[in-house]
């Protein structure tokens, strides 16, 4: 058993301390692939100069990001982000304000290994950024622009090119030995789409975007606030 998440190590250690995790967990929406004692199994990053130009091109738009970054191989994380935040970003470092790894920085570049960078803010704003980085990156990356569930914006997550769940799901399976046959994902939103697609079974919860139900074999009489992925097991 293992899990698939965009949230980082530290964050899914901390909310998995009770649960048994025998499999490599596949982290930050698959640029980092690690087992709970913090070997490293795969990282799909962003190399600084790539980060850097994004950076200077969000600049433009009179925005900024937050940056998740690898900062040292003991799987200590950064999250960097500027002094110049909107209100959606001020939400949710109100929310983080007691970790340790917060660094605000008053001309934010990124470190030379980055997991992700992240804007928030209004869709308006993150469809025009997200036009003007395709133009420049093309398929260089990864591009998830979707609603925030807990803050109420919009979030435009840039990521490594290969940086997804299926890809973390394939690195998993090299490295436990595991059969594809026998897997079995869970999901809710879009960034589960690429699992769903590898997988023989995939569970959408009641509450899932539309577009991922489509590719469920299973969905849920559940939502994910009403422990559907336990109580599916519970009926195995």
């Amino acid at each position: 058993m293992s899990v698939a998440t965009a949230r980082t190590y530290k964050k899914t250690a901390q909310f998995l301390k009770d649960i048994y995790i025998n499999a490599p967990m596949i982290l930050l929406d698959g640029a980092l692939v690690a087992t709970m004692d913090k070997k490293i199994i795969a990282t799909k990053l962003i190399n600084k100069e790539v980060a850097d130009a994004i950076i200077d091109e969000g600049a433009k738009f009179g925005i900024f990001p937050f940056i998740l970054a690898l900062a040292d191989k003991n799987l200590n994380e950064a999250f960097l982000y500027s002094n110049i935040c909107n209100k959606d970003q001020r939400q949710v470092l109100s929310r983080y304000a007691k970790e340790d790894n917060l660094q605000e920085c008053r001309d934010i570049r990124a470190m030379d290994n980055n997991f992700k960078v992240v804007y928030m803010g209004e869709e308006k704003l993150l469809r025009k950024l997200l036009v003007e980085l395709r133009c420049v990156f093309g398929n260089e990356l990864k591009y998830i622009l979707a609603p925030e569930a807990y803050v109420g914006c919009y979030f435009l997550t840039l990521l490594h090119k290969d940086a997804d769940k299926a890809h973390g799901i394939q690195s998993l399976i090299e490295y436990s030995g595991l059969e594809m046959e026998k897997l079995t994902v869970f999901g809710d939103n879009l960034n589960d789409l690429g699992m769903f697609q590898l997988s023989k079974t995939s569970v959408a919860v009641a509450n899932s975007h539309e577009k991922l139900k489509k590719h469920a074999t299973i969905i849920s009489q559940y939502t994910n606030d009403e422990d559907a992925v336990a109580k599916y097991l519970e009926g195995v």
